[in-house]
């Protein structure tokens, strides 16, 4: 799922290129790795798109270790329902791999679907052998404050520090869940906390979407006017780009347009 919100006009953007480190266009300096807040969980590959370039796709190969045709995923579908534009068919579309957004179907060895709603019900003697067995969890875009709800409800939040091997794969709020805050700009679903505030795995925040064709309002000029309302660094990445983070170390994988905001 696309999240898009009121934006504003102009842009500011870096030139389409390849990469894999914080070594800018243009002679920029490189810049400081940022580090995960709370130790090591799992490893992160968060897009805006899900997997859409072939650089994308060798992050996802080399954080999981071997092929995608050797690895068994789960597949979370939770955020689509918390989110004013999911549906049940888009729900259906993500997991059966007929989304217009690469994740559930690149072939991989096994796939299953996690619903975190139904987690609580059931007893985590039953879901957390099915989570330490997969090598990958493939999170859906929608609502990032309804998925982090879900999370802490469910018991993934807190499971997750045992999962240092494993791999999160996050979609548009599959990837900004694991953000501190979101900003006021993404809210839509309204949690009980009453604020922004997502896991905060990761210290940096995101802006998903960045000049999409068909989001007008998610344009770089509304990714500068959202940084400025968070306290804390954020990066505006386009669907084109991803943002990996392994043992606290940040890297940027593009062939998009992306930029960093320093806190």
């Amino acid at each position: 799922m696309i999240v898009g919100r009121g934006g504003f006009a102009g842009a500011e953007v870096l030139p389409r290129v390849t990469t894999m480190s914080f070594v800018m266009a243009s002679g920029l300096p490189v810049r400081p790795f940022h580090r995960v807040r709370i130790g090591v969980i799992l490893k992160l590959l968060l897009t805006s798109a899900g997997i859409t370039n072939a650089s994308i796709q060798d992050a996802l190969v080399q954080l999981l270790g071997k092929p995608i045709a050797e690895s068994d995923a789960l597949c979370i579908p939770t955020a689509g329902y918390g989110h004013p534009m999911g549906s049940p068919a888009g729900a259906w579309r993500f997991i059966s791999g007929q989304s217009r957004l690469p994740m559930c179907d690149l072939g991989w060895k096994s796939l299953g679907v996690l619903e975190l709603t139904a987690l609580p019900t059931i007893g985590e003697e039953r879901w957390i052998p099915w989570v330490q067995e997969a090598d990958v969890l493939l999170v859906n875009g929608g609502d990032a404050l309804y998925l982090a709800h879900w999370m802490r409800q469910s018991g993934l939040a807190d499971f997750l520090p045992s999962l240092p091997e494993e791999v999160w794969v996050g979609l548009s709020a599959g990837s900004m869940v694991m953000t501190p805050r979101i900003g006021k700009y993404f809210v839509e679903w309204k949690a009980p906390t009453g604020d922004d505030s997502a896991l905060g795995v990761v210290d940096f925040s995101i802006f998903p979407h960045v000049d999409h064709v068909d989001l007008p309002e998610n344009s770089m000029a509304a990714a500068e006017k959202w940084a400025t309302g968070l306290p804390n660094p954020a990066y505006a990445i386009d669907d084109d780009t991803a943002i990996m983070v392994v043992d606290g170390a940040l890297e940027v994988v593009s062939e998009g347009t992306w930029r960093h905001f320093p806190a």
